[in-house]
This record gives C-alpha cells, sequence and structure tokens, in this order.
C-alpha cells in the first residue's frame, strides 16, 4: 500500500472523528496495521497543548500563540507518533494536520500564510500527507451540529459565524489549488453515506498508486 499517511480535514462539524475511526476499521479488516490519531493530541504534550487551545477558560489567545502552540504538538506528534508508525509500514490516519493551521490561523484568523509555512516546515520535518480528505459543508450546518451537544463545544466553536466562514474558503482554496492532492466529500450528507463516498475514493487512490 503506496499511501500511508492519510488526513482528514474540514471545517468543524463534518464528522472527522466519526469518519477516522470508521476509516481505520476498514483498513484493518484490509489487514493493514492503522494508527489513528489527532491534533492537537496524539501525544501527552499534544493532549496538554489541546486542552490550552480548546479549554474555554481563556478566550484571549493570541492568533500568533495558537500557531506556535499548534507547531510544538505536532512536532512532538510527528516525531513521536507519526514517523515511527510510517518508518515500520503502518498506515497513519490522522484528524486534522498542517492544512488545519493554515485554514484555522492562516485564514480564519489572518495570519500571514508564508510565515504559516515556513512554522510547519520546521514542525513537520516536511513531512506530508498522501491523502488529504475534506469534508465540507456548510457553516451553519456545521456549527448547528457542534452545538446540539453542550458539552462538547469548545473555545473555537464559540467564533463568530465569519470566522467559521472565512475557515471554510480557506479549505476549499487550498482544494481547489492543488486538486490532485485533495479528495473533497459532501459532510452534509449521513454518516453511513459520507463513509461510503469516503472508502470509495481511498479504494481508487490506492488502486491507482
Amino acid at each position: 500500500m503506496p499511501a500511508k499517511f492519510i488526513v482528514f480535514e474540514g471545517p468543524e462539524g463534518g464528522g472527522k472523528s466519526l469518519q477516522v475511526g470508521r476509516l481505520a476499521e476498514r483498513l484493518r479488516s484490509d489487514g493493514c496495521e492503522v494508527v489513528a490519531t489527532r491534533e492537537p493530541g496524539g501525544t501527552r504534550v499534544g493532549n496538554e497543548i489541546r486542552s490550552i487551545l480548546l479549554g474555554m477558560g481563556d478566550n484571549a489567545i493570541l492568533p500568533e500563540t495558537e500557531v506556535l502552540l499548534l507547531a510544538a504538538a505536532r512536532a512532538q506528534h510527528v516525531r513521536e507518533i507519526i514517523q515511527p508508525a510510517l518508518e515500520r509500514g503502518a498506515v497513519v490516519v490522522c484528524d486534522r494536520f498542517v492544512d488545519s493551521t493554515l485554514a484555522y490561523q492562516g485564514g480564519g484568523s489572518g495570519v500571514d500564510i508564508s510565515s504559516l509555512r515556513s512554522i510547519q516546515l520546521f514542525a513537520t520535518g516536511g513531512l506530508e500527507p498522501d491523502i488529504r480528505i475534506l469534508l465540507d459543508l456548510p457553516v451553519q450546518v456545521g456549527l448547528r451540529r457542534r452545538h446540539a451537544d453542550p458539552t462538547s463545544v469548545n473555545r473555537i466553536d464559540l467564533a463568530n459565524v465569519a470566522f467559521h466562514q472565512r475557515v471554510r474558503e480557506a479549505y476549499l482554496n487550498l482544494a481547489a489549488t492543488a486538486p490532485q492532492r485533495w479528495v473533497v466529500i459532501d459532510a452534509e450528507e449521513t454518516p453511513d453515506i459520507v463513509c461510503e463516498n469516503i472508502w470509495r475514493q481511498v479504494r481508487r487512490i490506492l488502486a491507482n498508486a
């Protein structure tokens, strides 16, 4: 299986965590070793940083601070979890990676993209996904899903609609400028339909590879 590193991206409420788990199960049923992980998180250090970034205790974190905290978590994640798994031949399925920073801190918060790319290059050592899956849906639909369970709402969910719209537009622009690197899935469909559409696209890419 040439494609080893699969990343799910997208705005809030698209069902990334659910679909990461479902794709991991499918790949395991095909006999693959699969590491399913997430960002920020995946490691002890990353989970501590996640609690700072997503916690409800401080809404005054600057975008630049977010960038650096995310880069720190990502550097730990790549070297402790992702790279070792890829080196032993496992498939890594990850909930968010570099493009989340480009979309949220770049598109959403207006941080300079060239600076973001330089920081990400340092954090990842140049590691890039083999497959990027964008779970796209209208902002209002995604936020309605997120706010349906108040216990799951985090600091980012509380940002205004204009912020989330800029994030979505940034994702769509990333996919449009490099369509060969992205699979765009309509996440407004039911979870089962989304799952089947993802599997169909991933299977096609693996067959072509």
